[in-house]
């Protein structure tokens, strides 16, 4: 199969998220995910960033970061790079529907100390898909520049679910049913509006967010919570190295109303159901370069 060459598109502003959420959803029903598909080779690069300060106050409200700190929050970058990902997940060359894509890891490089006030030059890529075992699994990398200095970059992927072949567990994937509990450290309570408040901070709207009615349409009984609130809440508390390497995995939905127990030992954190246990996201956070 022949791939077209890798090439970098400059972007002039950040893309609206609704038109791109949009024209994923109408487009989801003509994909065909598979681990050898093509897909988009384009480089999204995004320069002259600068902060909206309210909404990054938002954003530190709603995570239960302290706000007006001098420096970004470590998961920040993250809702700077999201509208570029969908711009490419919501493509026509993009072989997985974003209907229906769930986000299933992140892994994150701070290296340095990203001021609030600072310009950056953001881009986005698609690394790569690669089967998991149900289904395929996308990867897009993130990178946050401070003039030619990479600050910031992430790795997340998501899952596209389809019928496969029954393969193993994709390498270091631990089933959640494995895990002893972490000490719990606090018990949250989470309203119903968790959802809305934090896709008004972050631009993402997607419906499964929102309202009960809404993720009803996609088979949740209730509105789910945002995996990045989850590990941003998490490391809210936690806290994390001025230079630091995060790593977490979203293992279950967490319902909104809920109560959730947060847990943590020896850099690593997790969050789970405060009454039945179950594990809805495990992570950790130590120093860059790791020791």
């Amino acid at each position: 199969m022949t791939t077209a060459a890798p090439t970098t598109s400059t972007l002039t502003g950040v893309p609206a998220l609704a038109p791109l959420l949009a024209r994923g959803a109408l487009l989801s029903p003509l994909k065909r995910p598979r681990p050898d598909a093509d897909f988009p080779r384009t480089r999204l690069v995004l320069p002259g960033l600068r902060v909206d300060l309210a909404r990054l106050a938002a954003y530190e409200r709603v995570c239960g970061f302290a706000t007006g700190a001098d420096a970004l929050p470590v998961t920040y970058p993250h809702v700077l790079g999201f509208p570029l990902a969908m711009r490419l997940m919501s493509a026509r060359d993009f072989p997985l529907p974003l209907l229906g894509l769930v986000h299933t890891s992140i892994g994150i490089t701070r290296r340095a100390t990203m001021p609030a006030t600072g310009a950056y030059e953001l881009a986005v890529h698609v690394e790569g898909l690669a089967p998991h075992r149900r289904g395929t699994e996308a990867s897009v990398v993130t990178e946050l520049r401070a003039g030619a200095d990479v600050v910031w970059e992430s790795r997340s992927t998501y899952l596209a679910r389809h019928r496969t072949t029954g393969r193993p567990a994709t390498a270091g994937e631990t089933p959640s049913t494995d895990r002893k509990p972490l000490p719990a450290r606090a018990e949250w309570r989470l309203a119903g509006d968790v959802g809305r408040r934090y896709g008004a901070a972050s631009g993402d709207r997607n419906p499964i967010h929102l309202h009960p009615l809404t993720a009803r349409l996609f088979g949740f009984p209730r509105a789910i919570a945002h995996g990045m609130w989850t590990v941003a809440r998490c490391l809210a508390e936690h806290g994390a190295p001025e230079a630091a390497v995060v790593r977490a995995r979203f293992r279950a939905p967490v319902l909104l109303p809920g109560t959730v127990a947060y847990g943590a030992e020896d850099g690593r954190f997790e969050l789970r159901g405060a009454r039945d246990g179950r594990l809805h996201l495990s992570g950790e956070a130590g120093p860059y370069p790791a020791a």
